[in-house]
């Protein structure tokens, strides 16, 4: 057993892992986080995508004690201070970026890295950056006018250009 620390949701929480424990598996069984989902287990679908130091990254792929000393975010500390949604959160229900919802956090974490690292994403933009998440029911066409939406541009006006 490994003794692994790190902040989660700006929370302080420690605990006793399996070297073999996953991060998508500690979030979910050791805190009861479970918006974020495993779908495959491969690193293929997406569905487990949560920060690490600010960068997306598939829970399923990483052991949980290589996220000792970092910071994590998972879809439950995406919320503004205030409890509302936040701005990409928002833009998903506005423009009905989900439909069964099992793809939904990781969706959500994946534009949510990508608009922080590129604020005005182009449509092709946003369609590359998703391409490692699987959503079995949009279509993607509402999820990419979602990520338009929480970057402040137009969907319409940008198909116009």
């Amino acid at each position: 057993m490994t003794k692994v620390t790190m902040t989660v949701n700006g929370k302080a929480v420690s605990a006793e892992v399996e070297g073999r424990t996953l991060l998508s598996a500690f979030l979910r069984e050791g805190l009861g986080l479970t918006g974020t989902h495993v779908g495959c287990d491969t690193s293929q679908c997406g569905a487990c995508v949560v920060h690490v130091d600010g960068k997306a990254v598939k829970s399923c792929t990483m052991f949980a004690a290589d996220a000792d000393g970092a910071q994590v975010k998972t879809i439950e500390g995406m919320n503004n201070p205030d409890g509302s949604l936040s701005v990409v959160q928002q833009a998903f229900q506005d423009h009905h970026g989900l439909q069964c919802g099992f793809c939904t956090p990781g969706m959500v974490m994946s534009s949510a890295a990508l608009l922080a690292e590129n604020p005005k994403p182009t449509e092709a933009e946003i369609r590359h950056y998703l391409e490692g998440n699987i959503c079995r029911c949009t279509g993607y066409h509402n999820i990419v006018k979602a990520v338009l939406a929480a970057s402040g541009q137009d969907a319409a006006a940008l198909a116009a250009e």
